[in-house]
């Protein structure tokens, strides 16, 4: 769920919402709140990607989200974390890369900035985020009660950072990947769009996506059984 008042860039989207359902609410029309609140009633997770604090004033911080709907997991990423001077503070990954040492790294000749070849602190705080949501959810169902998560991009970076010589390993390289020896995942065409299967790799894993390319809201504000 997303605000009509913030539209998503069209390709970020497209390159991570496949198989995703998305709808635009805003919590400050009475019918859209309205529609929210009944989402709400049946959910199991709260995910949010706002600022610590942005959104209490809708009363979806994790406490009152608790006692709304008790048992519920809360998750949440922020970019600078929950503590500090910097935490009500935006930004997005290539910020965090700056700020935190990586573009240093990742600098060819030690004087111009340099970028990881990928969004990499969004794709593995989000990774990392799933993973804890998971774990969430099996401690909930063994011993009850409501559950907050927590992630942030900085933190991400200073785990890759600190990590044994692996910052430096690709900062050595100029941010440049030897893929001797990876793995082709075969890919589908479907349209103008090319795109990677799943990777989940189990039996009953499905094999392709349910649908590639929705627009960015198209879907009603209702679960889907």
């Amino acid at each position: 769920m997303d605000t009509p008042s913030h539209p998503e860039i069209g390709w970020i989207h497209l390159d991570t919402g496949q198989g995703k359902r998305s709808t635009l609410l805003d919590l400050r029309e009475r019918a859209d709140r309205e529609a929210f609140d009944r989402l709400l009633s049946r959910a199991d997770v709260v995910l949010t990607g706002y600022r610590p604090g942005a959104l209490e004033r809708f009363g979806l911080d994790a406490r009152s989200l608790a006692e709304r709907v008790p048992g519920v997991v809360t998750a949440s990423v922020s970019v600078w974390g929950w503590q500090g001077p910097w935490a009500g503070r935006r930004g997005f990954d290539s910020i965090v890369q700056a700020v935190c040492g990586v573009s240093l790294v990742e600098s060819v000749d030690g004087v111009t900035p340099g970028a990881l070849p990928v969004q990499a602190l969004d794709h593995a705080t989000g990774h990392f985020l799933a993973a804890a949501i998971v774990l969430a959810l099996r401690e909930q169902h063994r011993v009850g009660g409501s559950i907050d998560v927590r992630m942030s991009l900085a933190r991400t970076a200073h785990a890759l950072l600190s990590s044994a010589g692996s910052a430096a390993a690709v900062g050595a390289k100029g941010g440049a990947f030897d893929l001797d020896g990876a793995t082709t995942l075969p890919t589908h065409r479907r349209g103008r769009i090319t795109y990677a299967p799943p990777v989940l790799a189990f039996e009953g894993a499905p094999a392709d996506y349910s649908h590639v390319g929705r627009p960015w809201g198209a879907d009603a504000a209702r679960w889907v059984s």
